[in-house]
């Protein structure tokens, strides 16, 4: 079974954060990645540019309408996720606790229902 593991951001939060944690996340990205690229686990992964860069598109009668921004006016954006192949939903769970981003926000376990 496959899940998409969403990692969120918070720039007030992470601006709280010292150097040696911030590097702490970065290494633990590093591990993580190791980690279930050796299990065969790994599918994918993709870091993802902060709200300022992104373009939102919503059509409403028939025109294109866009703003610069994320969707969802909120502290905490969508900053990456990974996708993994796992066994279970528990082993999607015990991996979403090792990435090193849940010791400061939550990270997200959803299954993945359909792929095209």
């Amino acid at each position: 079974m496959r899940y998409l593991l969403t990692l969120h951001m918070n720039p007030t939060l992470w601006a709280t954060l010292t150097d040696e944690q911030k590097n702490g996340v970065y290494e633990g990205h590093g591990a993580f990645i190791k980690l279930v690229t050796e299990s065969g686990e790994m599918v994918e992964t993709k870091a993802l540019a902060e709200p300022a860069e992104t373009t939102t598109v919503q059509v409403k009668d028939g025109v294109a309408h866009t703003k610069t921004g994320g969707f969802v006016e909120s502290d905490a954006f969508l900053c990456g996720y990974y996708i993994v192949d796992v066994e279970s939903e528990a082993r999607a769970v015990e991996l979403a606790a090792k990435i090193p981003d849940a010791q400061y926000t939550a990270v997200e376990v959803r299954k993945i229902v359909h792929e095209g």
